[in-house]
C-alpha cells in the first residue's frame, strides 16, 4: 500500500534543503524590521549577515564574483524568512508578493538577474507556490557596511 505523502511545512523544507535560518537581525536605525498594514507585511532591507557576521562586502564583478553574489542574495532571502518566522510566523503567510533587490557592482559587470535568482530560487524552493513573486532590481552606488547586495520583500498574511 502506498503511503500518502503530506506537504512539508516551511521549517521541514529548509531542513530538507540543508538550510538553517539565521538569527533575525535588529534594525540599524529608527524603523522596524517588519511592518504589517492590513494583511500586507513589509520586510525591511536585509543584507548578507549571518548571526551578526557581515559577509559579502565589496562590489560584484570586482571583489565579489557572480557566484558569490548569488550566495549573498540567497543569504538575504534567508534573513527575510528569519524575519517572517520571528515576527509573523510561517503559518500566517499566504504568499510572497514582491521583492526589491539592490546591488553594487563594478562598471562592466552585468549579471544582476543571475545574482537575484539566488533569492528568487530560494523562495520558490522553500515556499513552493506561495513563493511566486514579482521583482525589481536596482543598481546602487553604495549600500551600508559595504555589502554587495540587499533585499526587501512584501508578503500577504492572514488577518
Amino acid at each position: 500500500m502506498l503511503k500518502k505523502q503530506r506537504n512539508m511545512n516551511i521549517k521541514e523544507k529548509l531542513s530538507a534543503l540543508n538550510l538553517e535560518l539565521p538569527e533575525a537581525t535588529t534594525p540599524g536605525g529608527n524603523y522596524v524590521s517588519v511592518n504589517v498594514r492590513e494583511n500586507i507585511a513589509y520586510i525591511a532591507i536585509q543584507f548578507p549577515v549571518l548571526n551578526e557576521l557581515y559577509l559579502y562586502q565589496g562590489q560584484l564583478g570586482e571583489e565579489i564574483s557572480t557566484e558569490k553574489g548569488y550566495k549573498a542574495m540567497e543569504l538575504c532571502a534567508l534573513n527575510v524568512l528569519a524575519q517572517v518566522n520571528k515576527n509573523i510566523g510561517f503559518d500566517n503567510v499566504i504568499g510572497l508578493n514582491h521583492i526589491d533587490a539592490y546591488f553594487r557592482s563594478g562598471q562592466n559587470w552585468d549579471d544582476s538577474p543571475e545574482v537575484v535568482n539566488g533569492a528568487s530560487n530560494l523562495f520558490m524552493k522553500v515556499l513552493g507556490d506561495k513563493g511566486k513573486h514579482s521583482r525589481a532590481i536596482f543598481g546602487v552606488h553604495r549600500l551600508p557596511r559595504d555589502f554587495c547586495v540587499g533585499l526587501t520583500a512584501s508578503f500577504t498574511v492572514k488577518k
